[in-house]
């Protein structure tokens, strides 16, 4: 019996010696794997994103109406004759 609790020894300690090895590389590897489908998700949404701008590009090039109202509406710019009418919202009172 005894040498049968000797080969159970050796064998938790062999066990305790390769974990102590193999865990840290693993848990990196986990962290990379989870960073790795972190960042596609990211290029997925950014692809995204530069398609829909590169469509409003194409669309301010090509379009005048398009071009006027960006200029009206983001720049501020009136056209000859027109009065700008800045409305400002209501602050609402502290009571």
């Amino acid at each position: 019996m005894p040498r049968m609790l000797k080969k159970a020894v050796w064998f938790i300690a062999a066990a305790v010696v390769i974990l102590a090895l193999f865990l840290p590389g693993y848990t990196k590897l986990q962290d990379l794997k989870e960073k790795s489908r972190d960042l596609q998700d990211k290029i997925k949404r950014l692809s995204i994103e530069n398609a829909l701008l590169e469509q409003e590009l194409k669309r301010i090039a090509s379009d005048p109406l398009y071009q006027e109202r960006i200029a009206r509406e983001k720049m501020g710019v009136v056209r000859k004759g027109e009065i700008p009418v800045k409305i400002i919202p209501e602050q609402p009172t502290k009571q």
